[in-house]
């Protein structure tokens, strides 16, 4: 029954009522520097009729508020798991401390809060927060749970771009599901049903100008070919990390970008004079080269889709009246991007994509698994170990026989060649996913500056989600010659008070020369409730909102990485 949904819309089309659209849902926007985000399990009515879909909601009925903050700021998240399993939040693309990364080892058990904070080094630019929970990052982004980030800098707010959120400057994020006969989602790689901003046969009016589209793909596998059903002309202004120095225009017969799973880019459209006229977004997946995700037609099978190698619609933009003090043309330059040269280059670090066979861990892929560097993730392994304020060529060479899009975590990086030739200009912007087809290689360059932790890595990996939980994925440091990388025995010495308290705690230590790397707080049963990463004690922390009762204060060391724990009582 797994293509019920898609063939009543079908048989919809042919009985004459194709023109039956739902008003594409915008996300609400959170603005400043304190952010709540709250986790659930919930459910929405994605199908018109029938039962409502259980999903997963963050702040909401699914996906999650889009963030909007400023560089140089510093942000402090209140990330509450209300579900009823462990989960994480990666922030995707974001430069920050990789205790704060919110990958595989920052797991957000049930019933906790986290509170990472980070100061804003990343440019203007669209990234975005989503789950990252080994072996379950595509059961939960099934569901749901995402999130925009939209980060704003001096340089692209001097641009005359659109910026009105939702009006003329739109965030679209691309997904597609499998809806059962009871309208529950299936968790499987491809999906039967085209979904934008988690609305099925959506529609949105634009004005008459210019309009920039935020396009995010959130497909757990899916490769998208993006163009316009009249093969209209666009702009590509931003790319992953950020503006590209001047917009590229896509034009031709058959203008298209092809945006890959967890992949952005920042287009700009001109509907000038089209009041009253409609177009729509689409997917020209049939022209994806052959193992391309999206480009497959399987029959049956866990990999089965209707949208397997065809185009599709996936929004219809209904043109109306311009706003007031419309943008109606593009700049011909953007930013000025400074990008590390191949000369500064010390290293080349080599990443393999291959095939495996023989595999028994895995249950889907197995035993033709995909691979990273000859193994499959294993979570106590570095895999690789950077030298802070290191440039580096990372070269990603595919023997597999399909297209992975890679993603790294900490940096943005600059694409040099494409099986040795250099990438197309509108990719030649910062980027974080690249789409490496198979037999490729692909070579990029990255500074890996600011951050060193030996204890919580960063991972890089393929962003289709069943890929990655299946174990394509590896993880690397990046280390001091001294300092954060180098531990000694150092035991913590401290007092909380007041003990007993109903507000806040407070700490006292006998040198001054003490720096924490993490809190925690847990319940006489052993349960942590409360984890705050390098957290700032001068202030105090807040323990008021929890039930009374005996907790414990758990202190570890930012050099010894050695732990220490005290009792208190929440009265």
């Amino acid at each position: 029954m797994k293509k019920t949904i898609f063939a009543f819309f079908v048989i919809l089309t042919h009985i004459g009522f194709s023109q039956s659209y739902n008003t594409m849902w915008i996300p609400d926007t959170l603005i400043g520097t304190n952010f709540s985000l709250n986790i659930k399990d919930t459910f929405a009515q994605i199908v018109n009729s029938g039962n409502q879909t259980i999903t997963g909601g963050i702040n909401g009925k699914f996906w999650g508020p889009t963030l909007i903050i400023n560089k140089g700021d510093v942000v402090h998240m209140n990330v509450t798991n209300h579900l009823n399993d462990s989960t994480t939040i990666h922030w995707h693309g974001m430069h920050l401390p990789a205790v704060m990364d919110g990958g595989p080892h920052q797991i957000i058990p049930p019933g906790t809060i986290w509170q990472p904070y980070w100061e804003v080094k990343n440019q203007a630019s669209t990234l975005w927060y989503h789950p990252h929970m080994h072996e379950m990052s595509q059961t939960q982004i099934t569901k749901g749970l995402g999130g925009f980030i939209i980060v704003r800098d001096a340089e692209e707010s001097a641009l005359a771009l659109p910026r009105k959120y939702g009006l003329d400057d739109i965030p679209i994020v691309i997904t597609d599901r499998d809806i059962n006969s009871q309208n529950q989602f299936a968790i499987v790689p491809y999906g039967d049903s085209i979904m934008a901003n988690m609305t099925l046969r959506a529609q949105y009016s634009v004005p008459a100008q210019f309009v920039r589209m935020r396009l995010l793909n959130g497909a757990i596998e899916t490769s998208y070919n993006l163009g316009f059903s009249d093969n209209r002309s666009f702009y590509i202004i931003g790319t992953d990390g950020g503006l590209l120095d001047s917009p590229v225009l896509i034009s031709g017969a058959t203008p298209r970008y092809i945006l890959s799973a967890g992949e952005r880019v920042e287009i700009l459209v001109d509907f000038s004079g089209q009041t009253g006229s409609s177009v729509f977004l689409k997917a020209y997946n049939q022209s994806l080269a052959n193992f391309t995700p999206g480009s497959e037609s399987f029959p049956n099978g866990p990999f089965a889709s209707y949208l397997g190698h065809t185009n599709y619609n996936i929004v219809k933009l209904n043109i109306s009246s311009p706003t007031s003090n419309p943008i109606t043309s593009v700049p011909t330059t953007l930013v000025n991007n400074v990008y590390p040269l191949e000369q500064d280059a010390v290293f080349t670090r080599t990443i393999t994509l291959s095939d495996s066979t023989g595999v028994t861990s895995v249950p889907i892929l197995g035993p033709n698994a995909f691979i990273l560097g000859h193994h499959l993730f294993d979570i106590n392994t570095i895999n690789h170990n950077i030298p802070l304020n290191q440039t580096e060529i990372w070269e990603l060479k595919s023997s597999s026989v399909f297209a992975h899009p890679f993603h790294i975590h900490d940096v943005e990086f600059k694409i040099l060649t494409i099986n040795g030739t250099p990438p197309p200009t509108q990719q030649q912007g910062w980027k974080d996913v690249i789409l490496v087809e198979g037999g490729k290689t692909v070579r990029f360059i990255a500074k890996f500056q600011d951050y060193a932790d030996a204890v919580h890595p960063f991972m890089y990996h393929c962003h289709i989600a069943l890929h990655e939980d299946e174990g394509m994925m590896g993880q690397f440091v990046v280390t001091e010659s001294a300092g954060t990388d180098q531990i000694t025995s150092t035991n913590i010495d401290f007092r909380v008070y007041p003990n007993p308290t109903n507000d806040k705690i407070f700490f006292s230590f006998p040198t001054d020369n003490n720096e924490i790397y993490y809190l925690s707080v847990k319940n006489v049963n052993g349960k942590t409730v409360l984890m705050l990463p390098k957290p700032k004690l001068e202030n105090g922390i807040d323990v008021s909102h929890f039930a009374k009762g005996v907790y414990f204060v758990e202190l570890t060391d930012n050099k010894s990485k050695l732990k220490t724990t005290k009792k208190i009582i929440i009265e």
